[in-house]
């Protein structure tokens, strides 16, 4: 009974992985740079953008390397996908203030908050810093900073941030 068992949980792994294999094929040939392009970039922007841990950056850099004339509509899609992405987070910060009243306010979450508070909106151009961004954008939107101030911050350093570092990678990639 024992071996019937063990005979079961192997079958159903070995199928459970080959599910999982061809499901990731197709979202791999969904998400090809070449046939889907600047959908693609936009898409993998707005997720990276969000709290979801993703990076969009290597997906910009691949279509930029395969389709070199595709610079600044690349720029652009990006950043309106990444910026999408980050509008996101300041309406989920937006809409929490009640859950955030009840949780219990640490030193540091008192200092940060003050800095953020001081700096105002323009505490969004650090929306693309890798691990400190997304949740800017989230308490950007739970202080109920002006929306359109900060979302004019977070384009503008995003964008900055997908051209410089776009534009250096195309130099030095041989």
């Amino acid at each position: 009974m024992v071996a019937l068992i063990l005979s079961k949980g192997s079958i159903l792994a070995a199928y459970t992985g080959n599910v999982m294999e061809i499901w990731m094929q197709q979202i791999i040939s969904w998400l090809a740079l070449p046939q889907y392009g600047l959908s693609t970039v936009f898409l993998v922007a707005f997720l990276s953008a969000t709290l979801l841990p993703m990076v969009s950056e290597p997906v910009v850099f691949g279509l930029v390397t395969i389709s070199p004339s595709l610079f600044w509509p690349t720029m652009l899609v990006a950043t309106a996908g990444s910026s999408l992405g980050s509008a996101v987070n300041w309406w989920m910060g937006y809409g929490s203030v009640q859950l955030a009243q009840r949780m219990d306010s640490s030193f540091a979450h008192t200092k940060a908050l003050q800095w953020l508070a001081k700096l105002g909106p323009k505490a969004c151009l650090l929306a693309w810093v890798p691990l400190v961004g997304d949740p800017l954008c989230l308490l950007a939107g739970w202080l109920k900073m002006p929306f359109w101030r900060c979302l004019f911050y977070i384009v503008l350093g995003k964008y900055v941030k997908y051209v410089l570092m776009t534009a250096g990678l195309v130099q030095l990639w041989p």
